[in-house]
């Protein structure tokens, strides 16, 4: 027991348990459904969807900064932003919008789970996603999420996994340079679609409500903290650990899905398989590097990122929710005290079980989960820049310039992407 207490104590002292919102949202990022489409990038295209990652890097972490400084200065959620600052309808699709694209999110990434665990333990999928369903859901119903999540941040580190593999495999750099920085692809209607996918699970509705909300729960957990339009004397200090927070979360997030889509590239795609239907085909792209040991090996992953991933689907939506009806929000209030906002996560998190009883197979549902919720984010990011740039809203704190840009170019490739995609040839 001392043991375990001094490890506890010493993990607790690592820099990645003191980093706050922007690493979560990095991690919830490379959800189930983030692993299955950058798997399935690295499958079908090789090489050719490397550079989305550079790409979409500064546009993710802008987006995200974005969400953190509006909870963080103006001390509300971006629901109850978008509530104060637009007419009802345009709440009201926003809410519409994210809920639909969570709940076909969470159906995939449990689905998922139990498709891996039946790998590894041979115990039916259906018993096991139930399993995954329940346990998270009485996690957070009962366990403030800044407790249980600090030690589901280290069962993250299996993604590492992928970029281990590159040491095993003869490996093209001169040509995975090029294709990372030059983009070289058909343009498509499937390769739209790759796109849209790519970065919708990398700029994903649910990420926007969740770090803005989490930095209002940040700033309520501290007794002195006030909005930053109330108190702008912290204004710097605060805006400077929201940069650093959200930018290196963001990079953990998108050089972990460079790995993935390079490791399936250099193994699925070389070997011939262009098309990942199950769990196991995905796994086996760990082969060269765990051997038998590779199903294990992904299914600690898929797990690990699942468990972040399912609570912050479900909590993002019940936070957008609660505060477009006026309800109490928090996951780290208990459930007696936040009855509209438990009953979304537990209606969320239960209808996404319904999935698992599909003819469609998890493994396409995360992809095409990913695929919705980067058009749906397109409508959702314009009404994020438009907040970030009010003086009602921000006050003095409105962003800058180069960011605004940099989110613009985000909304513009997504849309572009979106619209190509639905056009034939």
């Amino acid at each position: 027991m001392k043991f375990i207490r001094f490890l506890v104590s010493r993990l607790r002292e690592h820099p990645l348990a003191r980093i706050g919102p922007g690493l979560i949202t990095g991690v919830a990022d490379d959800d189930p459904g983030g692993i299955a489409t950058y798997a399935q990038a690295g499958a079908r295209f090789g090489f050719d969807m490397l550079w989305t990652m550079p790409l979409a890097y500064p546009l993710m972490s802008a987006i995200q900064s974005l969400c953190a400084r509006i909870g963080r200065v103006t001390g509300k959620g971006l629901a109850a932003n978008i509530k104060d600052a637009f007419p009802p309808v345009v709440l009201k699709i926003v809410v519409l919008l994210l809920l639909v694209a969570n709940t076909l999110n969470i159906a995939a990434d449990v689905a998922a789970m139990g498709e891996v665990a039946e790998l590894v333990s041979g115990i039916d999928r259906h018993v096991m996603t139930a399993l995954f369903v329940f346990g998270t859901l009485l996690l957070q119903v009962f366990v403030p999420y800044h407790r249980y999540v600090f030690f589901l941040k280290w069962l993250t580190l299996t993604l590492l996994a992928y970029s281990a593999v590159l040491f095993t495999v003869h490996v093209p750099w001169a040509l995975v340079a090029r294709r990372t920085f030059l983009p070289h692809f058909v343009a498509n209607a499937e390769a739209a679609a790759m796109i849209v996918g790519v970065f919708g699970t990398t700029i994903s509705p649910y990420l926007f409500f969740w770090q803005a909300s989490e930095e209002v729960e940040e700033m309520q957990r501290e007794t002195a903290s006030r909005p930053l339009v109330l108190d702008p004397s912290s204004a710097g200090k605060e805006l400077r650990r929201i940069r650093w927070d959200t930018w290196s979360g963001m990079f953990y997030s998108d050089i972990t899905a460079w790995f993935i889509i390079l490791a399936t590239a250099v193994t699925l795609h070389t070997s011939g398989v262009r098309d990942i239907e199950t769990a196991a085909q995905a796994a086996s792209a760990l082969r060269p590097l765990a051997g038998k040991f590779a199903y294990l090996l992904f299914a600690l992953g898929i797990l690990g990122v699942g468990l972040i991933g399912v609570p912050v689907l479900a909590g993002s939506g019940a936070y957008a929710l609660s505060e477009a009806m006026g309800w109490n929000e928090g996951l780290e209030r208990k459930a007696k005290d936040a009855k509209g906002f438990y009953g979304i996560i537990a209606l969320s998190v239960l209808v996404g079980l319904a999935v698992q009883y599909s003819p469609v197979s998890p493994m396409k549902a995360l992809f095409w989960s990913a695929v919705i919720n980067g058009v749906i984010a397109v409508p959702l990011m314009v009404v994020i820049l438009i907040l970030a740039t009010k003086t009602s809203v921000m006050g003095q704190f409105t962003a800058s310039r180069p960011i605004l840009v940099l989110g613009w170019i985000a909304t513009i490739v997504m849309g572009a992407a979106s619209i190509r995609m639905l056009i034939p040839g």
